[in-house]
């Protein structure tokens, strides 16, 4: 093909007809080893307001991803339109291989391939090119991964292991794909403990599968035990993730360990106790297990002097692999002093960033008694005739030690409130201090919620650790399916672990001081759920909580504070590791006779609202603001904007841009309040220009008697879609769909109608050129 025609090309043409077919040659398989058009990351979601949309202009869309077997990522290839030079896709494609840690990117125009090698050998360019037929072939690639990873050749057969692919297509992403991968190359390398820190929502378990799966197959691991402290764990693992491994896997019941398994789930609580009776880990040889995970391991496994750490410790030969969104790093506990610094870590921050997480929206909201401090006046006893000690009571003070009746329905109403004015069937966990507090919540909910939950009386229900009746609806609260209950108030029970992936209100009314238990009730609305409607979600804090995510280690790398000697992790001075709130539902202030007031009142004083910015911080801005920003970094000017307005074939194409950055219309006109066409929307947000009325703009055109050139047939033509513009906007009249309804039927078929009025398609689109244009004429 000569050049003057390659140069009219689309990508896909050139891919097809040039890119395709040299990878092919080179010897690469299509089956099994190459991908094309790889989605590696959807883009963020945008909040402001109670409407979201997604960046798309964000979105990382590799055009080939090649693989030593499908699971293995080695080498990304990006590919341009001939009109490009052969390296343009190059800074595209070294970001993909960056985030999937390969040593091999590629870029093509069709002419010839840009090649960047991060582990060329001695005397080599990192930067080459080279021709068409040249692209290497698999082995050289793999070999150049092996490299770059470290890989031995007797490596290779454990870390070339099967994925487990199941029949929906359901694979990995990239991050997840990542840890799999660095996990299995550990193995491989002989190390034998292993921490993975993968944020809330990232599909920890789903990893952990693959692991297993693929040391299992490769009979590296033919026993393996999968340790967890919450029976929810074990069970939400049994029956989805794991569920593959079918009558190869048991739960470990009754204090029994079956050997006729191979893939064990189980408690600690159910293999260990203060007895040595039962201590049923014990009933099986040291050398029983192969591989051990620990879930949610920055919880009890982490601390030295923790009875569950006597079973990884019987076992000490098997590989022991950790898994934790928080690891724990503090002067008494570190994960990372027992399992090693993380060979993976996949943050909150960058599954916001990538588009898999949900970003949330903060509602900051101030009681005068909790900021201004409180203090009884002289005499005042309790509801129960008691004193009440004279003193300033403050935020910290308030429902651990005193109870004001009418802050906690204070609380309650706000709740309600913000439900209603959204989804009063919005999935929500209230935290609150302890079970004596998730009671009256509870109790105040309902009498806030009024009808709601008269016509369910299972609209709220507390679900804490004493609550049998609770506990048995935490299944229910969890599946996307079920109506039911809608709010839960708990204390601790449902912090750590509990996959409410539609849960869009999390409300704080609890003092807050650990950072891991921070991060893991924020973990509880981190997940997004395309299918119900779950985008982002609301953190409603009234007792400053939130002030956290100002802390640098809210996001940052794990840090370990105190690491001794040895390894081994310090006894503080009393012999117990300090109470940071991980602990099961309980009451937090044993011995604390509380102070009960019911006649007290309270009110609130402020009220803010912060979004997840771009940076990570948290921001003060409107949806309108957003958009503003992002047409001005567009359009620097009012002038820019209206010269590609003018320009463009169609308008819909500019707005199709602008949705890529996270710009809807309809969310953007519901914020503003204002019907007005998309031109002016948009000019009058970003450049404060004066904003005409579709009708007012239509009304123009007919004074101008514009429509007196055309025939008759296509005066009408126009003429109804000068009417349709003034009812729906300029994407209506954009579409040829439109010439499908009223009042064209009468006029004729779209066939007929582009054909006699308009000469023909041509004819037909530069009338709607035409009357654009005098739409948007200025006068």
């Amino acid at each position: 093909m000569d050049k003057k025609n390659k140069l009219g090309l689309s990508e896909a043409d050139v891919r097809a007809l040039f890119i395709t077919p040299a990878i092919r040659n080179a010897g690469w398989d299509d089956e099994t080893q190459v991908r094309r058009e790889v989605t590696l990351t959807p883009g963020p979601i945008i909040v402001r307001g109670n409407l979201s949309s997604r960046n798309k202009k964000k979105k990382k869309f590799a055009d080939y991803v090649l693989y030593k077997d499908l699971g293995t990522p080695i080498a990304v290839v990006e590919a341009k339109e001939n009109k490009h030079t052969v390296s343009s896709g190059m800074q595209q494609a070294l970001g993909y291989a960056e985030i999937m840690n390969i040593p091999s990117a590629f870029s093509s125009n069709g002419d010839a391939f840009a090649s960047h090698n991060k582990v060329p050998a001695a005397g080599k360019n990192i930067e080459t090119e080279f021709g068409m037929s040249d692209f290497p072939a698999p082995q050289e690639l793999w070999n150049r991964y092996k490299n770059f990873r470290g890989i031995k050749d007797d490596h290779s057969e454990l870390i070339q292991s099967p994925y487990y692919v199941d029949s929906s297509g359901k694979e990995p992403r990239y991050y997840q794909t990542e840890a799999i991968n660095r996990t299995i190359e550990a193995i491989a390398k002989e190390q034998n403990r292993i921490l993975l820190v993968m944020a809330t929502g990232t599909g920890k378990t789903y990893t952990t599968f693959q692991i297993i799966y693929r040391l299992w197959k490769a009979r590296r691991a033919k026993r393996i035990l999968f340790l967890a402290d919450r029976n929810i764990l074990v069970d939400q693992t049994l029956v989805n993730d794991f569920k593959p491994f079918g009558s190869a896997m048991t739960k470990i019941k009754n204090r029994k360990i079956d050997p006729s398994y191979e893939i064990h789930l189980g408690l600690y609580q159910s293999l260990t106790g203060p007895d040595e009776a039962d201590k049923a880990f014990k009933t099986v040889s040291r050398d029983f297990f192969d591989l051990i995970v620990i879930d949610e391991c920055h919880r009890g496994s982490a601390s030295e002097d923790s009875a569950w750490r006597e079973i990884l410790e019987y076992f000490d030969s098997a590989i022991q692999l950790g898994l934790t969104a928080t690891p724990k790093e503090t002067t008494y506990v570190s994960s990372s002093t027992y399992f090693g610094e993380a060979i993976y870590t996949y943050t909150l921050k960058e599954g916001i960033q990538d588009g898999f997480l949900a970003p949330y929206k903060v509602v900051k909201i101030d009681i005068d008694k909790d900021v201004l401090g409180w203090l009884p006046p002289p005499g005042m006893k309790d509801d129960l005739g008691e004193d009440v000690e004279n003193r300033i009571y403050n935020q910290k003070d308030m429902d651990r030690i005193l109870v004001l009746n009418k802050r906690t329905k204070l609380v309650a109403e706000t709740v309600i409130q913000f439900l209603r004015e959204t989804d009063p069937f919005s999935k929500t966990i209230i935290f609150c201090e302890d079970i004596d507090h998730a009671e009256r919540m509870r109790k105040a909910i309902v009498n806030a919620a009024g009808k709601l939950a008269v016509d369910n009386p299972k609209y709220v229900m507390r679900i804490t650790g004493d609550s049998v009746e609770g506990k048995a609806e935490l299944d229910n609260f969890i599946d996307p399916e079920s109506k039911f209950p809608v709010i839960a108030t708990t204390s601790e029970m449902l912090t750590t672990g509990v996959d409410a992936k539609t849960c869009k209100l999390i409300v704080l009314d609890k003092n807050i001081s650990s950072m891991t238990s921070f991060k893991q009730i924020i973990g509880r609305g981190t997940r997004v759920d395309e299918e119900h409607n779950k985008w982002f979600f609301t953190i409603m804090d009234f007792k400053k909580a939130t002030e956290l995510f100002k802390d640098s280690d809210f996001d940052g790398e794990p840090v370990v504070i105190f690491k001794p000697e040895g390894g081994e992790s310090p006894v503080p001075p009393d012999g117990t590791p300090p109470d940071d709130g991980d602990d099961d539902d309980g009451d937090d202030t044993p011995g604390v006779r509380k102070i009960r007031l019911g006649k007290v009142e309270a009110r609130i004083i402020a009220r803010r609202i912060e979004y997840y910015g771009p940076d990570g911080e948290l921001i003060t801005e409107s949806y309108r603001d957003y958009a503003k920003g992002k047409i001005t970094e567009e359009y620097q000017s009012l002038d820019q904007f209206l010269k590609r307005w003018s320009e463009a074939d169609k308008k819909t194409a500019i707005i199709k841009e602008l949705e890529e950055h996270g710009i809807i219309l309809e969310n953007l006109a519901e914020e503003s309040g204002q019907d007005l066409d998309a031109f002016d929307l948009l000019a009058h947000i970003a450049y404060d220009a004066p904003p005409l009325t579709r009708k007012e703009r239509a009304e123009n055109v007919r004074k101008r008697n514009y429509f007196a050139k055309y025939g008759d047939k296509a005066r009408a033509v126009l003429e109804a879609l000068l009417e349709k513009y003034a009812d729906q906007g300029v994407q209506t009249i954009e579409n040829t769909k439109v010439l499908k309804l009223d009042p064209f039927a009468d006029i004729g078929t779209p066939v007929e109608i582009i054909r006699d009025a308009f000469g023909g398609k041509s004819g037909y689109e530069d009338a709607i050129r035409d009357l654009e244009n005098q739409i948007y004429k200025e006068g």
